[in-house]
């Protein structure tokens, strides 16, 4: 399955994406869409588990952004953005608590998805039962994307990971919106576009430091390109193409800027002193970090 076919299927696009599905699997489609509320369950719970801790992770990095974003006041006056980026961050310190979510497609990238189209739904006063389809098809953009590109920050940087949830994430939107399958697939690829060249740099190598805010900020990102979309923005490069620039630019990507924890915020001295403590060494032991060149 290609962007290009998902462009041209008759709407709603989730429709097509499940008959693909269950043609390829042998699958029955109610089930499919029971698990998919099943997961959209789970997705609820951890959110709401993350708005209520303030508990740290295990790193004691991250644990209070969500619940402290969500009990503040809503200064710039604006809700559904609030909500986006707490809903994300609640998702994203319950993977960094070891607590219980929905990879989407990865655990570092899982709370864009419920971030996004969750949020939007709360906003609008949606329900569950509503954004099963939406789901189905953020699933088909994945997959779509999947047969491309890699979906891992190991394998193409941050881009191929948050780039991927978000691009899900804005086609979803766009469904829930009643928008058509050809505003779904460029939304996904407005997503994408603004995400080539993101890198992976883990502080220590733990999904949280920059990953939680990360998540919320590409879940705006994702509601961003789903405004642009259902206003009938499209991208210029066809979404295809964009898809292989990505990937295009994932194989150029050096390995210390792919989730090994040896190039960017990674290897600010603050990042390599909290790894360094992580590790049980002195102060004495710890290292200075990395040396800014400078400007020609």
């Amino acid at each position: 399955m290609t962007l290009e076919e998902l462009m041209q299927a008759p709407a709603p696009a989730s429709a097509w994406v499940l008959d693909q599905d269950c043609q390829e699997t042998g699958l029955n489609p109610d089930d499919i869409r029971a698990e998919m509320l099943r997961r959209i369950g789970e997705m609820r719970q951890s959110i709401r588990r993350g708005l209520e801790s303030d508990a740290k992770s295990i790193t004691g990095m991250v644990g209070w952004n969500a619940k402290g974003l969500w009990d503040a006041p809503d200064t710039l006056q604006s809700p559904l953005l609030k909500r986006v980026q707490a809903y994300a961050m609640a998702v994203n310190e319950e993977n960094a608590r070891m607590g219980r979510i929905v990879a989407a497609p990865t655990a570092g990238s899982a709370g864009t998805i419920p971030g996004a189209l969750i949020g939007v739904a709360d906003h609008l006063g949606r329900p569950d039962d509503q954004l099963v389809g939406p789901m189905i098809l953020a699933a088909g953009i994945g997959k779509a994307i999947s047969k491309r590109m890699f979906i891992s920050g190991a394998a193409g940087g941050c881009q191929a990971e948050i780039g991927s949830s978000a691009a899900m994430a804005a086609a979803a939107i766009v469904e829930l919106m009643g928008g058509t399958p050809r505003a779904a697939v460029h939304a996904a690829s407005m997503a994408l576009m603004n995400t080539i060249g993101l890198v992976c740099d883990p502080v220590g190598g733990y999904v949280e430091v920059p990953c939680v805010s990360r998540n919320a900020f590409y879940a705006v990102h994702a509601v961003s390109a789903a405004q642009l979309a259902l206003a009938q923005l499209e991208s210029f490069i066809p979404p295809d193409e964009v898809i292989g620039a990505m990937a295009s630019v994932g194989r150029m990507m050096p390995a210390a800027l792919r989730e090994t924890a040896e190039g960017g915020l990674a290897q600010t001295p603050t990042g390599l002193a909290v790894t360094a403590r992580m590790e049980g060494k002195q102060d004495g032991e710890l290292p200075s970090g990395m040396v800014e060149l400078p400007m020609a």
